[in-house]
């Protein structure tokens, strides 16, 4: 099968599940614990990153299909959280470049941008 064609039913595949389970998980958490702290994403962040972090070094070491990248890395930790993506682009920008400076800025420049992405769209809301 083409490649241009594999590769986004892969990621798609991959999202479905991520996404549901990052649903259920957020459930689960709620009604165990409460909606007052974010308990699930929370949960979900680390274990994401965790999974990330595990699945890029074990798929870099081994000769196994490429394809699986896709399906996992990108499509179910993609959607399951994309704090798993953040990490691992700093922790990219640590080991592989060695820029800590870059490092740094993105590290801290992703939260601290969202959370004023955030609030310009909830006032710009708004005024609509």
């Amino acid at each position: 099968m083409d490649s241009a064609i594999y590769i986004p039913i892969l990621i798609s595949l991959g999202s479905v599940s991520g996404a549901l389970s990052r649903y259920y998980i957020t459930l689960f958490f709620g009604r165990c614990f409460g909606t007052a702290f974010p308990y699930g994403t929370l949960f979900i962040n680390l274990t994401g990153a965790f999974l990330m972090g595990l699945f890029a070094t074990v798929i870099s070491r081994l000769t196994i299909i490429y394809s699986l990248y896709f399906l996992v890395a990108v499509g179910f930790l993609g959607s399951y959280t994309t704090f798993s993506t953040y990490a691992l682009d700093t922790s990219n920008l640590l080991r592989t470049k060695n820029d800590y400076k870059a490092a740094l800025l993105y590290w801290l420049g992703t939260p601290i941008l969202g959370f004023l992405s955030i609030e310009i769209g909830i006032f710009l809301g708004t005024l609509l």
